[in-house]
């Protein structure tokens, strides 16, 4: 069986494809399986000197997306005058070879096992709709809202766009790159890339556990609330009625001294304690909600990118048009206009604070998903002809202008909710002076309600649950809302743990084990140690674990990724794959930003953020039942120290994996390169040895002989032979 697989991947690799002595594995023999068509359409494309882009229309023959797409094709077929030359004896080849496939054995065209087959996007609107379902996500709607108004309104856009042009859109850019080149998750990607640099890939696959953890806590409150969205009056209405025990029922004096949406979130959904310290009673609701959440997020993963990626066509569309109802009703509310105008007014004392930059950082890489692995994972499934520039742009900007869309409706709402508000303060001053009280008169001011109106991770639950109040059909309004927020949080949780899975694939670590256990257990594992968020302090440990595991790994992991592609795999050589690729090169622009610009201003907001966090310290919001509001307190010691492990757990690996290699010990095992059609696109694009510009060699240290100044050498695997493999 083994010498008949060797004999077949000789043939295609001598024969058909690149006529060199280069092995091809069971994987490339699939491959090929899918671009062969039939002797008379070999014989018609060689009438077209052009490479086929677009479907093939012949009748025995539909391809696919991916690895089989038409563009793959190699022009020897039809360009080559090579081949034209020898068209018949190519044509007899290529019918030999699907002779010798079709009488082959199954286990032989498909491989060993099924683990071992890398699957493929069904179509590029599939993949572009998945990616934009896995950036834009809760944090679009929830969390930029939230960063918005806690650091300067407006101001924050300054920093938002410049993180945006020099981190986000470089890095989001160089991840679908290196994914689309490597054919890998992130793990056999940086691995590859030098066996040193495993250590990125479990660091990208630590911190997507760790955040999936959390964030599918947020699925959880979305089920809980979409649930109770059906009853009549809905339960954040108005107060609830307490019981004395003289028999006389009064509205609930938490509720009254806060607010009916406040009290339900904080007491009836989270039931929060006054402090981390005092977790309180077991909260059986969210454990059941979590129980669900993450048995809803299994079956999604489960099932694949070619049956769940079908999804995505209502997760990642179903949102938008949300947003826009959201944003008509919005819009036409009273006090709409102060709202927006509060969004985009700068306060621009805040730009000195490092904190605003670091979570300006923080949330292009949250909301981007970049450094989590996920992009990497999702790309290693495209074509290698694939234009990851023009998808770099697209989803990025698709992502920010949803963020910049979704802050106009969240701020219209905010800014009825204030003006309401100040309104009945007026009425009840106006009041007081009637009655000729002059003392005790309350202050009403609109500016201060409208910076007191977003409450951190509450925002959607408390300003918009209490908009929904006011709009007729109220339950309706809830159903689409928070069905919203379900299909934004489901999404970017499948890309999230997909970082994780793929790696896990990829390293073999259980080469016996089918996807579906992989994924069950690490669903499984999550669901158990999200266990914690379902008591009175765990909306605090939630808050505790977005503080410090979501940004600081987040960041140091992509200054990694972009020092091992500018000092180590080489800016020169990662260019020319791109322009392999896409048949286009990469302009000085983003070879800047990734050589000096990106790993410098990352570098600069780490150091700041790091000695404001040890010099101000950190602290979180409490709620305070007898006053009915959120106050500030200090964390304790035991949880600065969960935040250092949380942090020291994500980043680690990348020491440690390097000098346990520098001593022999393999913690990701090597393995072979993944088949890639380099002469093939090289011919299709027209690719010649690019000369550098003396500019690229002052810049970019290029030298004469083709190296790199301050390019380490790349220690990667070195390809066998044909002659190796019989021996």
């Amino acid at each position: 069986m083994a010498n008949t697989a060797q004999l077949l991947r000789r043939q295609s690799s001598r024969d058909i494809v690149l006529k060199s002595q280069k092995s091809i594995d069971q994987h490339e023999l699939r491959e090929l399986r899918g671009r062969l068509v039939s002797e008379h359409s070999v014989s018609s494309s060689s009438c077209h000197r052009a490479p086929h882009h677009g479907p093939h229309h012949g009748p025995h023959h539909t391809p696919m997306y991916g690895a089989t797409n038409q563009a793959f094709m190699s022009d020897a077929f039809d360009e080559s005058s090579e081949v034209e030359d020898t068209e018949a004896s190519t044509s007899k080849a290529v019918a030999e070879l699907v002779a010798a496939i079709e009488s082959a054995p199954a286990d032989i065209v498909e491989g060993e096992k099924e683990g071992e087959e890398r699957e493929s996007w069904d179509s590029k609107i599939m993949f572009l709709l998945a990616t934009i379902g896995y950036a834009v996500g809760l944090g679009n709607v929830w969390r930029f809202p939230y960063l918005a108004q806690k650091n300067g309104g407006g101001a924050f856009l300054v920093p938002y766009f410049i993180m945006l042009c020099i981190q986000g859109i470089p890095i989001f850019y160089l991840e679908l790159a290196i994914g689309q080149r490597l054919r890998k998750g992130a793990i056999g990607v940086w691995s590859q890339v030098s066996p040193y640099l495993g250590g990125i890939g479990i660091s990208s696959a630590v911190v997507s556990y760790i955040v999936a953890l959390y964030y599918n806590t947020i699925i959880a409150w979305c089920l809980i609330y979409l649930l109770h969205s059906f009853e009549s009056p809905l339960p954040w209405a108005e107060c609830p009625t307490r019981l004395y025990a003289n028999y006389t029922y009064d509205h609930e004096p938490e509720c009254v001294a806060s607010s009916p949406t406040q009290f339900y979130w904080y007491r009836t959904t989270l039931q929060c304690s006054e402090s981390v310290n005092q977790p309180e009673n077991f909260n059986y609701h969210m454990a059941l909600a979590l129980l669900v959440s993450w048995f809803l997020v299994y079956i999604c993963m489960v099932q694949g990118l070619t049956s769940s990626g079908k999804i995505v066509y209502v997760t990642a569309i179903f949102p938008y048009v949300v947003l826009i109802i959201f944003f008509f009703r919005g819009i036409t509310l009273k006090g709409a206009s102060d709202g927006v105008a509060h969004l985009f007014t700068p306060r621009w004392e805040t730009l000195l604070d490092p904190v605003v930059w670091l979570e300006a950082g923080t949330q292009i890489f949250f909301s981007l998903g970049l450094a989590f692995g996920g992009l990497i994972a999702f790309s290693s499934y495209n074509p290698a002809n694939n234009n990851c520039y023009r998808d770099a742009i697209l989803v990025s900007m698709t992502n920010c202008g949803t963020s910049m869309f979704a802050g106009v409706v969240v701020f219209s709402v905010i800014g009825f909710k204030a003006t309401a508000t100040f309104d009945r303060c007026n009425e009840e001053k106006a009041h007081m002076i009637a009655m000729n009280k002059t003392s005790g008169l309350p202050i009403c001011d609109l500016e201060r309600e409208l910076a007191n109106s977003a409450s951190g991770t509450g925002l959607a639950f408390i300003i918009f649950t209490e908009a929904i109040n006011q709009f007729p059909g109220s339950q309706l309004w809830a159903v689409l809302f928070f069905l919203m927020l379900f299909t934004l949080g489901i999404d970017s949780q499948f890309g999230t743990l997909e970082g994780v899975v793929t790696s896990l694939v990829d390293m073999k670590l259980l080469p016996n084990l089918p996807k579906e256990y992989i994924v069950g257990g690490l669903c499984f594992s999550c669901c158990m140690i999200s266990m914690c968020f379902a008591n009175g302090a765990g909306s605090y440990i939630f808050q505790l674990m977005d503080s410090f595991a979501g940004n600081f790994p987040l960041l140091i992991i992509a200054l990694f990724e972009c020092l091992s592609i500018s000092y180590i795999y080489g800016i020169r050589r990662f260019s020319d794959d791109i322009e392999m690729m896409t048949g286009s090169r990469p302009n000085m622009y983003w070879m800047f930003c990734w050589k000096y610009l990106s790993p410098c201003a990352m570098i600069t907001i780490l150091l700041a953020s790091f000695y404001q966090l040890l010099t101000e310290g950190s602290s979180y919001p409490a709620w305070i039942a007898s006053k009915g509001i959120t106050e500030k307190m200090e964390w304790p010691h035991w949880c600065i120290v969960i935040a250092f492990i949380l942090i020291l757990s994500s980043i680690l690996w990348i020491p440690i994996v390097a000098i346990l290699r520098l001593l022999g010990i393999k913690v990701v095992e090597d393995s072979d390169p993944a088949w890639f059609p380099e002469a093939e696109l090289k011919e299709v694009h027209g690719i010649v040895p690019h000369e550098p510009t003396e500019i690229e060699r002052t810049i970019f240290c290029f030298n004469m002989d083709g190296t790199e100044g301050m390019c380490c050498p790349k220690y990667g695997l070195p390809e066998k032979s044909l002659e190796e493999e019989d021996e």
